[in-house]
């Protein structure tokens, strides 16, 4: 079965009577865990992206705070989970500059840890890409937002 087009799905949409739209949403939320999650985050959360873009930093900095640092394959696992959830988010909120703060905290953070990044060539490539992927975000960004960032990507570059 082929999929329909996000043009078709709207026109049907548009087309329904209010009870079977939230007939369908319900189901849609309970299919799948992250269509529950999205739907949450555009509910609930979407009014305030500052506020929650605040406790997405707060819940790194915990995961970060009790990350086991004894061996880096452990760090490398849980350092990939979250970012992982840091993507996940940032397609959530759909939005550069929150995406481009998020992934600057990461950074700070990962350097922040103590973890031998520049020793460990696997965590020297996750932070440089990161680190190319938020620069690429930066200059996507309006350029008064550019010139703070891009201070504390230097920071973080250096």
């Amino acid at each position: 079965m082929k999929a329909a087009t996000v043009h078709e799905i709207k026109e049907a949409l548009q087309a329904l009577p209010p009870n079977k739209l939230v007939d369908i949403t319900l189901r849609l939320a309970k299919f799948k865990k992250e269509n529950k999650e999205l739907l949450s985050y555009l509910l609930f959360e979407s009014e305030e992206t500052d506020r929650y873009v605040g406790e997405l930093k707060l819940e790194m900095e915990t995961e970060f705070a009790t990350m086991n640092i004894s061996h880096v394959y452990f760090a490398k696992k849980t350092l990939r989970k979250i970012l992982r959830n840091v993507n996940k988010q940032a397609r959530y909120i759909g939005n550069k500059e929150s995406e481009t703060a998020l992934l600057l905290h990461y950074l700070r953070l990962l350097k922040d840890s103590g973890l031998p990044v520049q020793k460990t060539p696997v965590l020297m490539n996750l932070y440089l890409t990161q680190l190319k992927k938020t620069k690429k975000l930066i200059e996507s960004l309006h350029e008064d937002l550019q010139y703070e960032y891009l201070r504390l990507w230097k920071k973080l570059a250096a």
